[in-house]
């Protein structure tokens, strides 16, 4: 942990966050180990790794809360603690969107390092931005956009004309977030159009009425996924550059797509395109970019940009800075300062290693992974030194071991 160095004896520094899953956690950690202070998490019912953590206080909001009874929750917070420098985060596509919605008040008391209403439509639904990535001339998957929206009796499925397999997913995770029904996945690999066709009527008896995306199949697996984690400053310059390459996601349907095991290294190619998108939807706050790069001839495609740091944020305080100790340079001290590369290797893994061998194929990351475990560059986020809580270590270690039942179930069943 560092010192406090961004704030003053009459002006110390306050982290809230906004929701209470795993990645709310992951931005906790950051701050406390950047700042020394305790976070603030909002949220209905945080997960227990939260609730028992060390350097979490909670305020909790009514289930399903409207944006009105949020700005309420937040606003009292405010007012509670205007002594304190407010930092405003979240983890989810969801809070993200209601940040941006209410900027205009929310700046009033808060330091918001996340991206604007129109940044968000232009960059991060994901037909719009492949719409950016073809004008840049940036690869990314051939997308149909298909609109759910209208009544019954008018809406009828579209001609897709991509050859099938396909990758099915909402162009908004936070309009998708809202609904529910049985086998809700976050992304759906189709193998027919019957198999489309259902999927159609599943989505519009759900009630969801948004824009979903059927896109081009990139082969390959887990491991052809590269991830991006930038922070760019109030002035629109990228001050944190920071890359992996993925080992294993999760394979559960719910979970799909979310990294668990991944190797930190540059990957300046992939910087720069990520550096002109960002350019193009004059974007400021952190972000992370999504890329599979196809086996057969080393093409990368961007798949899309999320407005947030990621779930994943702390695998670049193992490549070497704190995303945070950023942020406060450019929203609290306003000072200029360098581009950081956080580039050290690492194995950032939320599995067990033994897990990470048993399913990495790749000879060449298996060496990889077996040299960072002998030079002990391993770091789980979910298991760091602070947390003295034995309920809670319990608990972590639970979740841990609880990855071997999912890949058992899941992963080998190609889901």
């Amino acid at each position: 942990m560092v010192s406090n160095s961004h704030s003053t004896p009459t002006k110390p520094i306050l982290p809230v966050v906004f929701g209470g899953d795993a990645g709310a956690y992951a931005l906790g950690l950051e701050c406390y180990e950047a700042f020394g202070v305790r976070c603030l998490c909002v949220a209905n019912e945080p997960v227990a790794l939260i609730k028992e953590s060390v350097f979490f206080d909670i305020q909790h909001i009514e289930p399903g809360a409207s944006d009105e009874q949020r700005l309420a929750s937040l606003t009292e917070v405010a007012e509670a603690n205007g002594d304190k420098h407010l930092i405003l985060l979240a983890n989810s596509d969801g809070a993200i969107g209601f940040f941006a919605r209410h900027r205009h008040v929310l700046e009033e008391h808060y330091l918001i390092p996340s991206p604007t209403d129109a940044t968000i439509a232009k960059l991060c639904d994901k037909d719009s931005f492949a719409e950016v990535c073809t004008d840049l001339g940036v690869a990314t998957p051939q997308t149909i956009v298909v609109n759910c929206a209208g009544a019954d009796d008018d809406w009828e499925a579209p001609l897709i004309d991509i050859p099938f397999p396909v990758v099915a997913k909402a162009s908004s995770g936070s309009a998708y977030e809202k609904v529910s029904f049985p086998g809700k996945r976050k992304i759906w690999f189709i193998s027919t159009a019957t198999e489309l066709n259902e999927l159609w009527s599943r989505l519009r008896e759900a009630g969801f009425r948004d824009k979903f995306l059927v896109q081009q199949l990139i082969p390959g697996g887990d491991d052809q996924m590269r991830s991006l984690t930038f922070y760019v400053d109030s002035s629109g310059e990228v001050k944190l550059r920071s890359s992996a390459q993925v080992l294993l996601q999760d394979p559960s349907p719910t979970m799909i797509g979310n990294p668990v095991a991944m190797i930190t290294e540059a990957l300046p190619e992939l910087w720069e395109s990520a550096e002109r998108i960002l350019k193009a939807g004059q974007y400021t706050g952190f972000a992370n970019f999504d890329i599979k790069v196809d086996p057969r001839d080393d093409k990368p495609y961007f798949l899309e940009v999320n407005p947030r740091i990621g779930r994943n944020s702390y695998y670049v305080v193992a490549a070497g800075a704190n995303p945070m100790e950023i942020m406060a340079n450019d929203l609290i001290d306003k000072r200029a300062q360098p581009r950081v590369d956080a580039v050290s290797p690492a194995l950032y893994t939320l599995v067990p290693v033994s897990l990470i061998k048993k399913y990495t194929t790749d000879p060449i990351l298996l060496q990889k992974v077996r040299f960072l475990v002998r030079e002990h560059r391993v770091v789980n986020p979910l298991r760091r030194p602070v947390e003295k809580n034995l309920k809670r270590k319990a608990i972590a270690l639970g979740q841990t071991y609880n990855y071997f039942r999912k890949f058992h179930r899941y992963f080998e069943t190609g889901i």
